[in-house]
This record gives structure tokens, sequence and C-alpha cells, in this order.
């Protein structure tokens, strides 16, 4: 049973992790109102005091447990390497506080269903970061599939309903979708926790690959995978190419590249569809980064297409019109904010009192499906997804 939580009361923050993910919950939980960051917990001592001094919060750890073992704390936020997610919010969950986590919501699929376990069993909020949805043009796009936007019309990106009936949409029934994060040259640092599976989980599938796997399911009305069939690879990454001139890939470190620089998967749905999914950190094939959703459907089609993080001229619509082709590139611009928005949103949930579908339920699915691909890869067939 949802408990019902007093609207006007301030909600105290613990954030956990110094890095650019713990940095902008932080940023975005104390810009908002009727919050309170009170305790923030990293290992980096310099930083930490930095970050504790200059956003005025009142109390530093360097171990989690301590942060967690708080009794005035209503939420903590985690930004830290994906290994830690699991530990860190079962703990605060079952000390009774609402979680915020980084995507994606645990390294395997089996830590991501214990999380939302805890959450259901403490009935507790338990929010992930899938920020990217909450970009403006992500957010026309789902009005529009849903036949409430028509092109160049004003866009109201909190209004995130359902979509229309199958078929009743202006594109019609969705059967295959596109969706790639692909970079040029990005791969992290070899000293970086991202590019070692024990600590990532993965490499860009689980890194970039899980943000347009989430647009992609948003956005065609969140139909259950059934299947995947994968191949990754990591020919750049472990030959010492594919880093950035800040960010370079050595090998001189002896420390290995264990984890996949590119992944293809064809994805298969409950409903009989299917959405092939690309994310890369480094391939011989853009010249710089380029984000990419395409939705073919039997009466029309759509596109968001995010080159270099463009804030505008993302979105085209196809259709026809008396017979004729026709393309729409409706103007949107895409204000900075997502990353506040989820948050704001996760604290709407929580004074709501009502938290029954929102224990991280669809972020599970998403972590059962980046299993799938993962297995998949490795087996050299499909496999079928966990429910």
């Amino acid at each position: 049973m949802s408990q019902t939580t007093d609207a006007s009361k301030t909600l105290r923050v613990g954030v956990v992790g110094l890095g650019f993910a713990g940095t902008t919950h932080l940023d975005a939980f104390t810009a908002l109102p009727g919050v309170e960051v009170i305790a923030l917990a990293g290992q980096e001592p310099e930083r930490l005091r930095e970050l504790a001094t200059s956003r005025g919060v009142p109390n530093a750890y360097a171990d989690w447990q301590d942060l967690v073992a708080r009794d005035d704390l209503d939420i903590v936020s985690i930004g830290v390497p994906n290994s830690l997610h699991h530990p860190i919010a079962i703990a605060a969950l079952e000390s009774g506080k609402h979680v915020f986590c980084e995507k994606p919501l645990a390294t395997t699929g089996q830590q991501a269903q214990e999380m939302v376990d805890a959450a259901v069993r403490n009935d507790r909020v338990l929010e992930v970061a899938y920020n990217h949805r909450r970009r403006a043009d992500v957010q026309f796009l789902a009005t529009h599939l849903r036949g409430g936007q028509t092109a160049g019309t004003a866009v109201d990106a909190s209004d995130d309903g359902a979509l229309a009936e199958p078929g009743t949409g202006p594109i019609g029934d969705v059967y295959h979708a596109r969706a790639s994060w692909m970079r040029r040259a990005g791969i992290p640092g070899i000293r970086s926790w991202f590019v070692n599976k024990e600590t990532a989980g993965g490499g860009p599938l689980i890194d970039l690959g899980s943000h347009v796997l989430d647009i992609a399911l948003h956005l065609m009305g969140e139909p259950r995978v059934v299947t995947a069939s994968a191949v990754t690879y990591n020919e750049l990454g472990r030959a010492g190419r594919g880093g950035s001139d800040r960010d370079p890939v050595s090998a001189a470190t002896g420390r290995p590249f264990d984890v996949e620089d590119f992944a293809s998967a064809l994805l298969r749905f409950e409903n009989g569809a299917s959405l092939l999914l690309q994310a890369s950190w480094a391939s011989y094939s853009k010249d710089v980064e380029d984000i990419e959703v395409e939705l073919l459907g039997s009466t029309g089609g759509a596109r968001l297409f995010v080159r270099d993080y463009a804030t505008e001229g993302t979105v085209t619509l196809y259709s026809d019109e008396q017979g004729v082709p026709t393309v729409t590139r409706p103007g949107v611009q895409v204000p900075a904010g997502h990353h506040q928005r989820v948050i704001e949103e996760f604290l709407a949930t929580i004074r709501s009192g009502l938290h029954d579908g929102h224990h991280g339920e669809f972020a599970l699915h998403r972590s059962r499906v980046v299993d799938a691909i993962y297995a998949s890869a490795q087996a050299g067939h499909e496999v079928e997804v966990v429910r």
C-alpha cells in the first residue's frame, strides 16, 4: 500500500558520487525548491571538500555506508560506477529511503530485479536517470505519435501521456525501428572504470545504447522485447585506438580492455515489431557523434537525428498527402535541463504518495534486454529476454 506524503515537507537528500553523474544530480537537487541536500559522499578528498563547500552541503563522508546510515534522509541519489548501484540502492531502500539512480539500474538483470524487489517491499520510489527521453524533441515525437501534436505547433515538454491506440496514430502501426548512438572517437581512457567489465557491466551498449533503447521503447509505447540476436566487437579499443585527445586509449598500462567498443542487436517484440539497436564508442563511420531513432510505420514515419548534441533541426516526419510523399521538419528547440526534469518528476512522485509503478520496473526491463544482448553475442545465436 502506497503511503501518503506531506506535499509541503522539505525532502532531505544525500548524494553519493563526485564525478559527472554525481555532480549533475547534486546541482539538480540543489536548484529545486522544497529540497535540501544535507549529505555528500565520495572517495576523492579534495573534490569532496570543494563540492561540499561550493554547494553548501553540511555533511561530507568518505564512505557511502555512513551517508546511507543517516536516519534523517528521505532520498539517496546514486551517481557512482555501475557496480555500486546495487549495494547502495539496496541499503538505502531497506532503510526506508527513496532512491534516484544513475542509469543503468545495475550491471545485470538479476541485480536490477533485486533492487526493484527491495523498492516494492519497502514501498519506496526507485527512479533511474533516463534523462534523454525528457528532451523536448523526444517529447514532441511522443505527443505527435499519439495524435496530439501537429508539425509546427508549440511543444509542451511536460505532456508525456500514452501513445495512440495501435493503427490510429499519424504513422499507423510501427513495425520496425532503428536506434543508435555512434561516436567517431570517444572510448573512455584505459584507466577509467567505464572500460572494466566488472565495474561497468559492459561498454557502449550499457553506457550509450541503454539511452537510445529507452527512447525507442518510450516512443513505441513500451512494447515488451522477447528475443535478442546480437554481436559485439572491441577491434579499436583493444588496439589502443578510438580515444579522444583528452582521454586517449592506451594499452601501455597493461590493463585489459575487456568490454566491447561496438554492439549491434536485432530485437523482436511481443507485438511482432522489431528494433535494430547499435552503439559504439568509436567507429570509422562518423566524423563526430550521432544519436538517431527512426520509426517506420504503416502510414508514415518519424526520425530523431541529433548530430553532435544539436539542439534544433532534429525532428523529421514522413507521410503522404494525397498520394504524394511529404517530408516535414518541425521547428523544435531543445533547451537544457532534462537532467533536472527527471528529478522534478521523481520528487513529484514521492510527494504524491502514489508509488505503484514507480519501483524501477521499466528500467528493469531495459536491464533484462541488455543482459540478453550480451548473452546472445557470447552464445552466437538469438536468446530470449527474461521476463
